[in-house]
């Protein structure tokens, strides 16, 4: 694998032709330039692009989708404005396939589907679940949770998400009464622990030639992820 480096940061490109750059993105990077200031992936990678092929002036790279900043794993850019549009038809409309691997607090013992209604709170920032699907600004999250194995009062799961809503998979779990183990926001996670939730799998059809394109992702072995390397 290829591997682009930016200071701390290593990207390993996973995938990339004329139209698309699909990368592995490292946890607790920014996908996109926020108010800390740091770096983030979309610079690194239009860095890229302008050094690998000479290009002057400003790079062209379409985001169509994102990950929580705490969060690692697969994503694609697009490289030209049609791809872009196409991809971004593909996530409004939920037929690209993304599936997560999730260390649970407790024991989740059968694939169950969580369907809840969240809504974020203004003031704070954090998603909540909505009393009712009336409630105003609420939207329905779908995902289904299939459990791989259980250790140590932990279960680790492979998440579909069926919809995309911020913090969904976060907010479901810990509202079902499995917060993600190392989750500062929702799971009483602690300083110095990092977040278990990667994004190890997304599929999609390629914007031009239709072929369906299916990306892997392995989290490194720390934190609670060195407790299941067997089975990842």
């Amino acid at each position: 694998m290829e591997i682009i480096e930016n200071g701390k940061w290593k990207i390993g490109i996973l995938y990339e032709d004329n139209h698309l750059l699909c990368v592995e993105k490292p946890a607790n990077l920014p996908v996109q330039a926020d108010s800390s200031g740091d770096m983030d992936l979309l610079n690194i990678l239009k860095n890229y692009i302008r050094e690998k092929y000479q290009k002057p002036g400003n790079v062209y790279l379409g985001l169509v989708h994102r990950l929580d900043r705490p969060v690692g794993g697969c994503m694609v850019f697009a490289k030209t404005g049609k791809a872009a549009s196409r991809l971004s038809a593909q996530f409004s409309a939920h037929t690209t396939e993304k599936k997560y691997y999730a260390v649970l607090k407790g024991a989740l013992f059968e694939k169950t589907e969580f369907v809840d209604f969240l809504k974020q709170n203004e003031k704070t920032g954090m998603v909540e679940k909505a009393k009712s699907e009336s409630v105003e600004g609420a939207k329905k999250a779908i995902l289904i949770s299939a459990p791989i194995v259980q250790k140590e009062g932990l279960t680790l799961s492979e998440v579909t998400l069926m919809t995309g809503r911020k913090h969904q998979i976060r907010v479901q779990h810990a509202v079902h009464g499995l917060p993600l183990w190392g989750d500062a926001r929702y799971g009483g996670g602690k300083p110095g622990m990092q977040i278990a939730l990667w994004a190890h799998s997304l599929s999609f059809l390629h914007p031009t030639t239709k072929q369906t394109i299916t990306l892997s992702s392995v989290p490194p072995m720390t934190g609670a992820w060195k407790l299941f390397s067997d089975f990842l």
